[in-house]
């Protein structure tokens, strides 16, 4: 027995479903309630576009050597300390 399509709904099972959806919603409700699935299908189509055309577009960034990096400056505290008053001992 092979269990694969055990999920797939038959003829029979889909008129029962949209049988309690109309029962549960009524007439007036259900196109309200596809076009809002319609739209959001369709931003959720334009959102996955966007994405894909951003990552195809996108720049290819090229691996430059790293800058080498800056000397660290004097201390002046270093210099200050070099006065002319030797250190007592």
């Amino acid at each position: 027995m092979n269990i694969t399509f055990a999920w797939a709904l038959g003829g029979t099972e889909v008129v029962l479903i949209l049988a309690v959806v109309l029962i549960l919603f009524g007439a007036k409700k259900i196109p309200e309630l596809a076009k809002g699935m319609g739209q959001g299908i369709k931003e959720f189509k334009k959102a996955t576009r966007e994405v894909t055309d951003e990552i195809h577009n996108a720049p290819v960034e090229t691996s430059a050597k790293p800058a080498a990096p800056a000397p660290a400056p004097a201390s002046q505290s270093v210099a200050q300390s070099s006065s002319t008053n030797p250190p007592k001992a």
